[in-house]
């Protein structure tokens, strides 16, 4: 028997006043997957994922998060978010091991007081993401990769079964990308479902299951490989397909010819 999808967005419509940022947005993702949404600025990656958080109501269609609304999946804490940098005040006074037990407030009533297991949680997160060293440090201390590091220990101290990363590799060392796409692999292999936005086309290979291409519609939901096809990508950023095979040129031209 088949598995119902973990995340399932049916004919989403969403309008910013004259802006239509989605137009008839359907995906459905099943359980212990990593799914890479891939698609230029201004695409409407942001809002679908807003859309699946239960922050903006669509204009049309609907989503469900393993078989709930979204803003009841989230109250029972199914949905993990990692923002991308410029969504975060970095000048807040709360270290690291604070930012992850956020991950477990779900689970601690109104009175927000931390119990033994909530602090075995977040200590196992801190480790999972190789910050122990870092907990009692201000989050705006660390690294850009760092701080991404510490937000998918929040959502692996909340044990979210669905997983929202939006731009995760952007600005972060490469330490930092390769310790997250390992955890998000282990997090699939122990059937969470990951959805990935981002625009770092090499690592999608080794991180995603399937792909999704996105420009204000799905223009492709399948295999990595066959979404990175040149006639695809130049779909999704708007290219014509000799521009991409240039670009591929030019780029094997300057790695024979090594550096300057």
């Amino acid at each position: 028997m088949t598995a119902p999808p973990a995340i399932e967005v049916a004919d989403v419509a969403v309008r910013y006043g004259e802006v239509l940022a989605l137009d008839g947005v359907s995906l459905s993702i099943a359980p212990g997957r990593v799914t890479g949404l891939v698609g230029m600025n201004g695409s409407g990656k942001s809002t679908l994922f807003k859309a699946i958080m239960g922050m903006v109501r669509p204009d049309r269609g609907h989503v469900l998060i393993d078989g709930a609304a979204p803003v009841a999946a989230r109250r029972r804490g199914l949905v993990g978010y990692v923002p991308q940098s410029e969504d975060v005040d970095w000048a807040f006074p709360v270290s690291v091991r604070d930012v992850v037990m956020m991950g477990r407030y779900g689970r601690q009533g109104l009175t927000r007081r931390a119990r033994p297991a909530d602090h075995v949680a977040v200590a196992d997160a801190l480790d999972r993401v190789e910050l122990t060293g870092y907990a009692e440090r201000q989050i705006g201390q660390l690294s850009g990769g760092q701080r991404k590091r510490a937000f998918v220990a929040r959502g692996i101290a909340q044990d979210a079964r669905i997983l929202l990363l939006d731009e995760p590799f952007a600005g972060v060392d490469k330490r930092s990308e390769a310790t997250i796409v390992r955890l998000l692999r282990e997090l699939a292999d122990d059937g969470r479902t990951v959805l990935v936005s981002t625009h770092d086309l090499h690592a999608l290979p080794r991180l995603a299951d399937e792909a999704v291409l996105l420009l204000h519609r799905v223009l492709f939901h399948g295999d990595v490989s066959e979404a990175l096809r040149p006639d695809h990508l130049a779909r999704a950023f708007g290219l014509d397909v000799l521009d991409l095979d240039l670009d591929r040129d030019q780029d094997q031209d300057l790695n024979r010819e090594g550096p300057a």
